[in-house]
């Protein structure tokens, strides 16, 4: 087999050198095509015998597939360091850039906005908002307001407790806003537009029973209300603000074409009246009975704001027509509208009614459950906001609907805390491994780095003293599983050991030899451990919540609350706290 492949050796290596960095790039899994593409634009030579080359590709792409991420990178920083650093920093190179807003010559200064309503704390799904108006108002040397829209005291009512988490979450995620305003401050300034309107014959007060209009609406006629004259409106106006009619009884709506073909923007409500005993607003309580809808108090807003560039979801397009009927009215140009596709993650629900009525019912134990994809979860979980940012900079303000896996997201964060975070053993399940044959006098001390790469971050140390040259190990029962008898491992910084039988409660394994070389030339697995006689109790709060327990190394406890670390061979997570015992939470491998 490739009997026209000259230097077969080389050729290996360099197909797995490809390999390698293609992995690490795709989250530790490569694929043979833009492989064999970099393979034959690296020898050229090799297109004439591409057919046998293929299968070769083949193989080294499932061996390194076979391979962790961190092993991959592991194999790079040891062979290819250099090729290592070239494709970091071309990646950095080609970090994602936004394309141009439109037509930002008009203004004199670009200003985006995220206004959230806050009926509950944000998730992923708002991301997109928020850091692409954010990234555009810093990318223009512009300003970023944050809006909250809290005039639905009924059915979407706020939270000054959402109010604080929000403004926190925009902080935790490098998007602080240069100004905030709430909507509950500014009805007097909503009242003042909708009197203009109702006094220029744009709007009008609807008194009509609401199955009645939908059926005159729906068929494109007016409804008695529309054509009274501004006096009569003005006077049922001032009844509707002094409470005379009650919730449900009038409503003020905008004038538009009553043949448009959407009917859902034909005569749009602007204003209604709300029970404010039995929907008291959490900031103004009692004070107005008679609160601005969503198109009217936005669009009216965007305005006075002086909002240039509104980046939201396609969903609002219906929206923005119905709101350029209100600029017009009032002689004012709309402002410039990217409306960008859906975003969905893989297997997270960013439905707010659910994760409101999921804390209600008690199945989520908090805003940050790991269950959740709010920021607050991703937090705790020891997600980098960068992460996210790169993550949606990538994605972009492009219109189609988009789906991302979780993975998507982790690949962003692990090449963010993988040069960072310090590594430990832990061993979850743990069973007895039993070495024999250990020629060794005196303990044992062991130094292995904090960090491979930075050996000035300092050691962890490991006491290990042989009783009659044995030494009794912990490994975790999955490695253990897998073990046959006859087979050399390598414990990982230590030495060789050959497995002599599998029993019921732990391993037998005799010394086999010292050198890694040893190890590597017949390509021992490797496998983390700890003394028996040492490690922290510690428990593992998965993304689904539930608990991986095991025993994590003594120097352990040198870390901080909060940090992010590396469980060797486990995944990296983020330390909640370490008393008696460790409590830490999963982010990912």
């Amino acid at each position: 087999m490739y009997t026209q492949v000259k230097d077969l050796d080389a050729l290996k290596e360099t197909i797995k050198k490809i390999a390698l960095l293609n992995a690490v790039s795709h989250d530790g899994k490569a694929q043979s095509k833009p492989v064999i593409g970099k393979l034959l634009a690296e020898r050229p030579d090799l297109r004439s015998i591409v057919k046998e080359i293929v299968s070769l590709v083949d193989e080294i792409v499932l061996e390194v597939n076979s391979m962790s991420i961190e092993e991959q990178i592991r194999a790079l920083k040891a062979l290819w360091p250099e090729a290592l650093a070239k494709e970091r920093a071309r990646e950095r190179a080609e970090e994602r850039v936004l394309p141009p807003l439109p037509n930002v010559e008009k203004y004199g200064r670009v200003v985006t906005r995220f206004a959230p309503n806050p009926d509950c704390v944000l998730h992923l799904g708002s991301a997109r908002a928020i850091i692409l108006s954010h990234e555009y108002a810093r990318m223009y040397n512009g300003r970023f307001i944050l809006r909250f829209e809290d005039t639905d005291p009924r059915l979407k009512r706020s939270s000054l407790q959402f109010m604080d988490l929000i403004r926190k979450d925009l902080e935790w995620l490098g998007c602080t806003p240069d100004e905030e305003y709430i909507q509950s401050d500014r009805i007097e300034i909503y009242y003042e537009y909708a009197e203009k309107l109702l006094k220029d014959g744009h709007a009008y007060i609807c008194t009509c029973k609401p199955e009645d209009f939908r059926r005159r609406v729906v068929a494109g006629e007016p409804c008695a209300c529309r054509n009274l004259p501004p006096e009569e409106h003005m006077r049922r106006w001032e009844a509707m603000l002094g409470g005379v009619y009650s919730e449900g009884e009038a409503v003020m709506r905008i004038k538009t074409d009553l043949k448009h073909p959407n009917p859902a923007i034909r005569e749009w409500p602007a204003f209604r009246i709300i029970d404010t005993k039995r929907y008291s607003h959490p900031r103004v309580g009692s004070k107005y009975r008679v609160w601005p809808l969503y198109n009217f108090a936005c669009g009216i807003d965007d305005h006075l704001m002086g909002i240039t560039h509104i980046i939201r979801g396609k969903e609002h397009l219906t929206n923005q027509e119905r709101q350029k009927y209100l600029y017009r009215y009032l002689g004012w140009e709309y402002p410039e509208a990217i409306h960008y596709g859906r975003l969905k993650i893989e297997g997270a629900s960013l439905s707010k009614s659910k994760i409101l009525r999921g804390i209600r019912e008690g199945l989520y134990s908090g805003w940050d459950d790991p269950r959740l994809a709010t920021f607050l979860a991703l937090k705790r979980r020891g997600i980098k906001p960068e992460a996210i940012r790169r993550l949606i900079l990538e994605i972009g303000p492009r219109p189609a609907d988009i789906t991302v896996s979780w993975d998507n997201l982790y690949a962003y964060n692990r090449k963010i805390i993988d040069p960072i975070a310090d590594r430990f053993f832990f061993v979850w399940n743990p069973i007895k491994l039993v070495v024999r044959n250990i020629n060794a006098r005196d303990a044992l001390i062991i130094r292995i780095p904090l960090h491979p790469d930075h050996p000035d971050k300092g050691s962890r140390l490991f006491h290990i003293k042989p009783v009659n040259g044995v030494v009794n190990f912990l490994i975790t029962s999955r490695d253990a599983e897998q073990l046959k008898s006859g087979s050399i491992i390598r414990l990982m910084e230590l030495f060789n050991v050959v497995i002599e039988g599998i029993h019921g409660d732990y391993v037998a394994a005799s010394f086999h030899s010292e050198p890694y070389s040893e190890a590597k030339k017949i390509g021992a697995q490797l496998i983390h451990w700890l003394p028996e006689d040492e490690g922290i109790k510690c428990d593992v709060i998965m993304p689904d919540n539930s608990v991986i327990s095991g025993l994590v190394e003594e120097s352990f406890r040198i870390v901080q609350p909060d940090r992010i670390v590396q469980f060797e061979r486990f995944g990296f997570v983020r330390v909640e706290r370490i008393n008696e015992k460790a409590t830490v939470i999963f982010a990912h491998k």
